[in-house]
């Protein structure tokens, strides 16, 4: 049956913030798909968008979210401890089992599956634009909303120092080939990097809440 993605945020119990990037990475390829010069599977690749970080409270610390009370910080735990039981701890493949659960197609697993910053490089290199158009929107929005990729990449850098892809050398070749796809896609398309803001998303992240997944 199909539901909402609205319907399937409180049937898997995201949390608002997690809630909130999902939306906002589908505005982000949506004003893309808009704008681009040639036909574009929208459907697809918004469903990517927004089911590509649903187990990612796997690797929440949520003890770094100030806005959480006691109370909260007990639920959402309870909340992870469950994720943990049912999918395991790695949260790449705890989002392609709930695509699989909620019966996608396998090209929008597809697009999920290459949706790694361990693999930009490999990306920027494919002729695929939909992980192009997918990836290079999951890097332009930040905890708060949206970011230049520029200071996305700057953002991502301090929060995720501790990871194998932020070893400075490591970081600077892949923050490239991510530079080099914003230029593919925007070769590409009627309008700026710059006019994706906080302001051009708003509108559209609510209309995406009533967004159907089939």
């Amino acid at each position: 049956m199909s539901k909402t993605i609205s319907e399937i945020y409180k049937e898997y119990k995201i949390f608002p913030r997690l809630e909130n990037h999902m939306l906002r990475v589908a505005a982000v390829a949506s004003i893309i798909c808009d704008s681009i010069d040639f036909e574009i599977d929208k459907e697809k690749i918004l469903t990517a968008c927004l089911l590509h970080d649903m187990g990612n409270i796997l690797k929440s610390k949520l003890d770094y979210f100030p806005d959480f009370n006691e109370d909260e910080l007990k639920y959402w735990q309870k909340v992870k401890d469950e994720y943990i039981k049912k999918y395991g701890e790695d949260e790449h493949e705890a989002n392609i089992e709930i695509a699989k659960e909620l019966g996608v197609s396998q090209e929008v697993i597809d697009i999920m599956n290459l949706n790694r910053f361990s693999l930009i490089c490999q990306n920027k290199a494919s002729n695929d634009i939909y992980i192009k158009i997918m990836q290079y929107a999951d890097n332009r929005v930040g905890p708060s909303g949206i970011l230049s990729y520029e200071g996305r990449m700057n953002e991502a850098k301090e929060r995720y120092k501790d990871t194998k892809d932020f070893i400075e050398e490591n970081r600077l070749k892949l923050a490239s080939c991510g530079k080099e796809i914003e230029k593919q896609i925007f070769s590409k398309c009627k309008i700026r990097p710059e006019d994706i803001n906080d302001e051009t998303v708003a509108s559209i992240v609510l209309a995406l809440k009533d967004f159907v997944i089939k």
